[in-house]
């Protein structure tokens, strides 16, 4: 067809060019990409973030989830347990747990785990804020130079320290463990500085029982090497001479048992030094026995008894004047043969620091110590041991040394290096042995003969009560009673009328001497007359008035 317009002499036409159609950007493009820098950024703080995996072994799997139960330390996340699994020989769990990556550094083999889970420990109860969240796992990391690891085996109940607690460790002895336990709190003066952590028992349970107690700072600074440990663990009642006593420590105590400390007396505790941590210490069964313990100084003396001992037994106190200065230490029954009477043998230990406060250990070393002496001096002026009651309610006996007036002289004999102390029977024995004595010399009188002798006694007095002789007495006596009656009357009479002659006589006097005047010896001796009238005249006055008040004075005389 070109072809054919070209032959015509025709203009070629050149083709247009089509237009080109430009694309817009969508947003929608971006959503992708979007979604796949989250998802990069997502993964890569996964990694990032994700720490090492860790298994803890424990005994029971009991409130624990996985992907929901935490560890913690001090309420901050720091791993999720991801899978329980039972163990092969079926006696444990193992519990794999992811941990963050910032806790690698904690996972040593000083770390501690445990399961927090309600618990009720003595008066104590902790975990209560599991109800609601459920439980976790505790974690504690320990001292700082430990070895890396990631198996673990988990405590069953939390530890009673924490590495980040202050304080120290000490160990006490004690025969017997009674109530104390895991977390049985420490007191000193009444304040709780501390609690147990655990106890340890011999090798074949003979032996001592060592605890295991911690003392929070500061107060492990009280703790000197001379300090004392007692038990305080339920309620402690004593009957004694100040009546019921009543001591109850806490609540605490009283279910879970407790131990208390204290400070020595100041005089003992002059430059001694404070206890080093993981020191040992005894456990006394009471606050007394710790205060006694602290007497270290002990003198051996025994002494025989031929009357009852009933409520002495081993650790009654040995007092003089009532204070203890000792302790017994044994009693036992000795019999010496079938020819002799059978006795009893009191063992006891007096502590001279009770009784010498300058007690000085170069003289108690020396030969002659100053208690011996002065116990041979004390038996010389008559002291005795005998048993007395320390409690009727609770038959309780002790020893008393006491002096005994007109006692036999005797003097201190030994039994090679124990001095043995006279015994004389004591408390109702004593009181037996008195009216025994006075019962004995009862019986000893004649006492038909004087019953005789009073008879006829009474017999004579009934004759001569009814003889003429004692008739007659009583009726003289009788009229000499009349007379002195009607004298009283005649007195209480005429005293009026003489003191009116007596006032008479002593005005005449006066004008007499007025009238006569001047400075001469009859002036002076009627003047002397008028004062001895005048003296008589108060003394009669005097008279009248007692004998108005009491007539029975001219019978039985004035009464003081």
């Amino acid at each position: 067809m070109s072809d054919s317009r070209n032959n015509r002499g025709e203009q070629p036409v050149s083709p247009k060019e089509a237009p080109v159609r430009r694309t817009r950007f969508s947003l929608i493009l971006l959503i992708p990409v979007v979604a796949i820098l989250i998802a990069g950024w997502l993964a890569w703080e996964h990694f990032a973030t994700r720490g090492p995996e860790i298994t803890i072994t424990f005994e029971t799997a009991d409130g624990l989830t996985p992907g929901q139960t935490q560890v913690k330390n001090k309420a901050v996340t720091l791993g999720t347990v991801q899978d329980i699994t039972l163990s092969d020989d079926m006696k444990h769990v193992d519990v794999t747990v992811q941990m963050n990556a910032n806790s690698a550094h904690i996972l040593t083999d000083h770390t501690r785990f445990w399961v927090v889970r309600p618990r009720i420990n003595g008066a104590s109860i902790t975990g209560l804020d599991t109800l609601f969240s459920g439980a976790y796992i505790a974690l504690d990391p320990g001292t700082d130079d430990g070895h890396y690891q990631k198996f673990f085996k988990g405590l069953e109940s939390p530890p009673g320290v924490r590495s980040d607690q202050p304080g120290e460790t000490f160990w006490l002895v004690s025969p017997s463990l009674g109530s104390l336990g895991p977390g049985s709190p420490v007191f000193f003066r009444d304040l709780q500085v501390g609690e147990v952590l655990g106890y340890t028992m011999p090798p074949g349970g003979k032996g001592p029982i060592v605890i295991q107690a911690f003392v929070k700072a500061p107060y492990d600074h009280y703790l000197r090497t001379d300090s004392r440990f007692w038990n305080v663990s339920g309620v402690q009642v004593g009957l004694g001479a100040g009546g019921l006593k009543v001591q109850l420590k806490s609540l605490q105590a009283l279910f879970s048992g407790g131990i208390a400390f204290g400070l020595p007396e100041q005089r003992l505790a002059i430059d001694v030094p404070n206890a080093p941590a993981n020191s040992v210490f005894k456990l006394y069964a009471s606050e007394a026995d710790a205060d006694n313990a602290r007497y270290h100084k002990h003198l051996r003396v025994v002494t025989y008894i031929n009357s009852s001992v009933k409520g002495l037994t081993n650790g009654s106190q040995v007092t003089m004047f009532g204070l203890q200065i000792g302790t017994v230490t044994d009693v036992r029954l000795l019999l010496q043969g079938p020819t002799k009477l059978p006795r009893v043998r009191v063992d006891m230990e007096l502590e001279p620091e009770r009784m010498l406060s300058n007690w000085d250990e170069r003289v108690e070393n020396s030969k002659d110590a100053p208690v011996e002496k002065y116990l041979q001096s004390f038996v010389a002026e008559g002291m005795r041991a005998s048993v007395q009651s320390a409690s009727f309610l609770t038959g309780e006996s002790m020893i008393a040394l006491q002096f005994v007036k007109s006692a036999p002289v005797t003097t201190l004999t030994y039994e090679g290096d124990v001095a043995v102390l006279p015994s004389q029977a004591g408390g109702m024995d004593g009181i037996m042995e008195s009216v025994s004595t006075i019962t004995d010399k009862i019986a000893a009188m004649p006492l038909t003969e004087i019953g005789g002798h009073v008879n006829d006694l009474l017999a004579h007095a009934d004759g001569r009560l009814n003889s003429p002789e004692v008739t007659q007495s009583l009726a003289a006596l009788r009229d000499s009673l009349q007379n002195l009656n009607r004298l009283t009357k005649t007195a209480n009479q005429n005293l009026p009328e003489l003191m009116k002659s007596l006032q008479s006589t002593m005005n005449s006097a006066q004008s007499v001497l007025g009238s006569y005047g001047g400075d001469t010896d009859f002036h002076r001796s009627l003047q002397g007359m008028i004062v001895q009238l005048t003296q008589m005249s108060r003394s009669l006055r005097f008279l009248t008035d007692y004998l108005d008040h009491h007539p029975s004075a001219l019978i039985t005389g004035r009464r003081n």
